[in-house]
């Protein structure tokens, strides 16, 4: 699973990859068309999917993890709506990652992990098989 230059960008819907970076901003990439746009630092926030982690009882886990875990029991079972009801999410969540800590990790999280998930999967960026490559070095 490679998310290492895809990024979240306030302000604007979905994920975007990440082209070029600029001492004032990134030109980051619509992942559907391709169109490549400049975002102002002074404008928007970045996040980077692979900094992205839940937080669990003891530590974090990172959201390519989850999103692996996921990946792995989408056939028995299946991924709520984001609009789902919070016990839903809940549910599901407590599946796929059972020590996420309850306190730490709000509904909209929960919302926005499923969204991302969606999102990714749906254009082909997620593959069953985890990432070996930072593993063999």
């Amino acid at each position: 699973m490679n998310i290492k230059n895809i990024v979240a960008v306030s302000g604007l819907p979905g994920l975007f990859k990440l082209a070029a970076t600029k001492n004032n901003g990134l030109l980051v990439s619509d992942l559907d068309t391709g169109k490549t746009r400049f975002c102002s630092v002074r404008q928007h926030q970045f996040t980077p999917m692979e900094t992205v982690a839940l937080y669990t009882d003891t530590d974090t886990t990172e959201i390519s993890v989850v999103f692996q875990t996921m990946l792995d029991k989408e056939a028995e079972l299946p991924i709520p709506s984001p609009n789902a009801s919070h016990k839903d999410l809940q549910k599901y969540f407590e599946v796929i990652l059972p020590d996420y800590d309850r306190d730490k990790v709000f509904h909209s999280d929960m919302k926005k992990v499923i969204k991302w998930f969606n999102f990714l999967n749906e254009r082909g960026l997620l593959t069953a098989e985890p990432d070996k490559t930072g593993e063999e070095e």
